[in-house]
């Protein structure tokens, strides 16, 4: 692939290359348009750019824990204790680097390089069921999603079988199939945690996460060079397997075998280019993150997908006689509305039985288990709060834990470290935000990074539906579990700030009035029909499934339509 155009003419450009830019970049190359992929950060090559992916952990300078000095020059980030280390912190932004101001705290997680997040993402892929796209409707809570499940349920087909799912056929109106490879397996306290469940409760339901893992790679992956997932659970490392879904793995690839794929890495996107007088987008102007220089590019059509909040950042700062307050902001929208997921709840316990000592299991498996939301659905209906929340769960020997937490001294102690201890299980509540107008972003052009553009200032907190439902997903994982035989160790609400969860969504939000909403059923701008915003911040609701898939899905679905209206001059 291209890594420089020497063109500044091209039919699409897409703005970003994580996972809504690479399914932009393969929809658009592959039917035809050359189209350019700007990315502000470095050149990331699938499997040469993975340094540490077979690295043990004597062979890393701190055996993979980063030191103070770099930790303390990435506060926010560093709050990623699993990923933000030796192994895998190269994949994340240093937060010195690129600032931002928080009215309220509000930790924005960052990967500025070719692949974005997609190189360090969870990998969990839920589609949404029917009642997500009508909740917003029925509670009053935001504005009607111009689209409904049945628009989208072809196109999650469609990105699940390029992208590899693993995940079994559950059956549960709930949370709807997908095209599925085979599913892992649960261990044996889960698989217990499960059968107590189903004679508890008519309602909950512990499934395996749906995962993006090639758990049996298809055609269709290996022709990428893509394999079998080893059960490592170093995904966040880059996988030279390719088992895991990424755009370095896999969309981008294709893309670039089209010959019709540039991409432009260190590139600040300044601003939309808009024509007053044609009434749509030109070009994108770019500034070069090394040299300063600025560049204008242009194209038919842009997408714009890097990611939520600075796809925001960049359309509130693409203004015109037109379009003073930013691009298509007629609404006054843009901007508003931020969401992220609560992650707040946390439960843990030990299995009392123990008929279950004598098992264990074999390899890492890359996902956990997973409850789908059942509160506020069918028949419950709750009255201290609106929508629901899942549970991302697992279960696992607890020997590892005793180090930490077990006093002892001496040859006994350890060898006794050696030895698998009780089954643990835990529960994290994975609920959904509710989308207020006051939470949002502005720009701060007092403030500029080092490249001349204006920072966001951020203001964004939990509401009282929020918390709510975060007391009860507390006092719901504390039963359950002990329903199941587990005795509780901690159970607690961690207050951590939004943007944790990484899900951030919102600020451009897709609806059916442009008095209301930024962009229409199609991902267009309604004001900028070549304009088109596919990634988190199109969200008129958050769920509480992990958005990546529907982000996927939107694309896919926004890019053929795109390419139809161009192909009729309709662009």
């Amino acid at each position: 692939m291209n890594f420089i155009g020497k063109a500044n003419q091209y039919d699409a450009i897409v703005i970003g290359s994580g996972i809504s830019g690479g399914w932009a970049a393969k929809e658009l190359t592959q039917k035809g348009l050359r189209t350019l992929v700007l990315e502000r950060g470095r050149p990331v090559e699938h499997v040469k750019d993975y340094p540490t992916t077979m690295s043990s952990p004597w062979e890393m300078t701190h055996r993979g824990r980063y030191p103070l000095d770099v930790l303390e020059k990435s506060p926010t980030q560093a709050k990623v204790g699993y990923a933000f280390n030796e192994y895998s912190g190269q994949f994340f932004i240093r937060d010195t680097e690129h600032p931002y101001q928080q009215t309220k705290p509000f930790d924005w997680i960052r990967g500025y390089q070719v692949g974005g997040k997609s190189l360090s993402w969870a990998r969990w892929t839920q589609r949404w069921a029917p009642f997500n796209f009508e909740d917003n409707q029925k509670d009053g809570h935001g504005v009607d999603w111009p689209i409904r499940y049945a628009d989208l349920a072809p196109w999650y087909s469609y990105v699940e079988k390029f992208a590899g799912i693993s995940g079994n056929k559950d059956g549960l109106s709930t949370l709807p199939d997908g095209e599925f490879l085979p599913p892992f397996e649960m261990n044996c306290i889960e698989k217990s945690v499960r059968d107590a469940w189903k004679k508890e409760y008519a309602d909950r339901h512990l499934i395996i996460s749906r995962t993006a893992n090639l758990s049996k790679a298809q055609p269709v992956h290996l022709a990428l060079g893509r394999a079998d997932c080893q059960s490592r659970n170093w995904c966040g490392r880059g996988c030279l397997y390719g088992a895991y879904f990424s755009s370095n793995s896999a969309t981008l690839p294709v893309a670039a075998k089209t010959g019709k794929l540039t991409i432009r890495p260190f590139s600040v996107v300044h601003s939309i280019i808009y024509d007053e007088q044609k009434g749509k987008a030109t070009g994108v102007r770019v500034i070069d993150t090394n040299t300063k220089e600025m560049t204008d590019y242009y194209a038919r059509i842009i997408f714009v997908n890097a990611a939520t909040l600075n796809s925001t950042l960049i359309l509130l700062n693409s203004t015109s006689n037109r379009f003073p307050n930013g691009l298509g902001n007629d609404s006054g929208a843009l901007g508003h509305y931020l969401m992220d997921h609560n992650y707040r709840g946390r439960v843990t316990g030990i299995y009392e039985g123990r008929e279950l000592n004598d098992n264990y299991y074999y390899g890492r498996r890359p996902t956990g288990t997973y409850v789908p939301r059942f509160r506020n659905v069918l028949n419950d209906k709750q009255s201290d709060f609106v929508r629901g929340y899942a549970y991302a769960c697992g279960g696992g020997r607890a020997g590892w834990e005793r180090g930490n937490s077990v006093a002892g001294f001496g040859a006994d102690y350890k060898e006794a470290l050696t030895r698998p201890g009780e089954w643990s299980f835990s529960m994290t509540a994975m609920g959904e935000m509710l989308p207020r107008y006051e939470n949002h972003v502005k720009l701060n052009k007092a403030s500029k990074d080092q490249w001349g553009m204006p920072t966001l200032d951020i203001d964004c907190s939990w509401g009282e539906n929020e918390d709510k439902m975060t007391l009860d997903a507390i006092e719901q994982a504390k039963a359950m579990m002990e329903a199941a035989g587990i005795r509780i160790t901690a159970a607690f609400d961690n207050h951590q700030a939004p943007g944790l969860a990484i899900h951030e969504m919102g600020t451009a939000r897709m609806g059916h009035d442009p008095k209301t909403s930024v962009l229409n059923k199609w991902n267009q701008i309604h004001t900028v029909k070549n304009v088109f915003v596919t990634d988190g911040a199109s969200m008129a609701s958050s769920a509480c499934q992990n958005p990546s898939l529907t982000y996927m899905a939107l694309t896919a679905r926004a890019a053929d339509y795109a390419v139809r209206r161009l192909k009729a001059g309709a662009l």
